[in-house]
């Protein structure tokens, strides 16, 4: 499922509604300000960015979702309100209670959220304003009007929705995303919202979150910076009536990992300037944490990313970045590397039956694998990544211009 083209088939879910604003933050002539609305009773779950320069809003939703149940997610692009102090918390609060005023909860039952330029203030009079347009704009249909809402650098939205079959009822889950640059999530500028309506226990819903996340969003990198802002969040209505337990979890978490890393691999088929999308798998590793050693080595080596621009079979960058992956005691005669079907190289060498000519048609491709088999173990680990281009250069040389 190519997410670049489907995202107008988008499912509402009961207990959601969704609004949109053009604040002007950064962007003139778009709407750049979301609200989603969660039905009272709802539960939610997030993850945040493991940056310790976290931004604002981050340390405010954290603390607003330890103390209460939300009622509204606040979004703006165009200004993380990250490396802003004291004054981008006050910002952040002050949004929060704008909100709650106009709707009439808690200041604390609003989690801010803001993706943008990092440094600078937060216009917070621009988006007070704009609130109760808000109100009035509140639709349980309007996700991919809010998907357009949270891009900065993306060149198109991103949502997707599942629906599945659980105990002879149906739930249906839909999500939205943002995010093409400074991305290697571990939980980049990437925000994600993904909402249910089943009915799902806190701590059911938290653990159903890690487990996809990591396998997902956690599982994806476009030039391996992490930034200040990330976030996802999970919600679940309970508007189906339909409970999720441990005993019918499987479904459930299926369906939602299915979302979730088609997400992700689109956050990543739309990376800045990016042309082509690469799944990493390595196999036949001492432990996840040397396959993924190697994995992100390849992935993060601008050599290898640049040749895969140019759909040029330079396969002798793979092998180096295998081989300062840091594996300890790697037997190079035992490796075996593959760019899709074609073996490249065994035996400690180029593969006897490499032509050019095959590597050259796998390179043109537009959706890429590359096959790692290190023969030393049983772990594994898959990524997500993409080429770099020109273009990456020229987005973020400009972004601030």
């Amino acid at each position: 499922m190519n997410l670049l083209k489907d995202i107008n088939h988008l499912l509402p879910v009961a207990g959601i509604k969704i609004a949109t604003a053009a604040a002007n933050i950064r962007y003139s002539d778009r709407t750049d300000l979301a609200l989603i609305e969660l039905a009272a009773g709802s539960t939610t779950s997030a993850v945040f960015t493991q940056n310790a320069f976290c931004a604002a809003p981050v340390l405010v939703a954290k603390q607003h979702l330890s103390q209460s149940n939300p009622r509204y997610l606040l979004i703006n692009a165009g200004n993380a309100n990250a490396g802003t102090g004291q004054a981008g918390l006050d910002a952040a609060v002050a949004c929060c209670e704008s909100v709650a005023a106009e709707m009439g909860c808690d200041t604390n039952q609003v989690l801010p959220f803001s993706t943008g330029v990092i440094g600078e203030n937060l216009p917070v009079d621009k988006i007070n304003n704009v609130v109760a347009d808000l109100k009035i704009d509140l639709n349980p249909h309007h996700w991919h009007a809010a998907a357009n809402a949270i891009m900065t650098t993306d060149t198109v939205p991103k949502g997707i929705s599942c629906q599945v079959s659980i105990a002879n009822q149906v739930v249906t889950i839909t999500g939205i995303a943002k995010g093409v640059g400074m991305i290697r999530p571990d939980m980049a500028t990437m925000l994600a919202y993904i909402t249910t309506d089943a009915k799902i226990e806190k701590v059911l819903l938290d653990s159903c979150l890690e487990k996809t996340v990591a396998q997902s969003f956690n599982r994806i990198t476009v030039d391996g910076d992490t930034s200040t802002n990330d976030a996802c969040v999970l919600v679940a209505t309970g508007q189906s009536k339909v409970i999720i337990s441990e005993l019918n979890r499987t479904e459930f978490q299926q369906a939602l990992d299915k979302v979730c890393e088609a997400l992700a691999k689109a956050l990543v088929r739309d990376g800045e300037g990016a042309t082509k999308l690469i799944t990493i798998n390595v196999t036949g590793a001492q432990n996840t944490n040397e396959s993924d050693r190697v994995a992100y080595t390849v992935a993060h080596s601008p050599l290898v990313k640049t040749a895969f621009f140019a759909s040029d079979p330079n396969w002798g960058r793979i092998l180096a970045a295998v081989g300062r992956a840091g594996v300890k005691d790697l037997d190079i005669n035992k490796l075996k590397i593959f760019l899709g079907d074609l073996c490249i190289v065994e035996n400690g060498a180029r593969s006897e039956s490499y032509r050019e000519e095959l590597g050259q048609k796998v390179m043109k491709e537009t959706e890429i694998s590359i096959d790692i088999q290190l023969n030393r173990g049983q772990a594994s680990s898959k990524i997500w990544t993409c080429d770099f281009s020109y273009d990456y250069v020229k987005i973020n040389a400009e972004y601030r211009s």
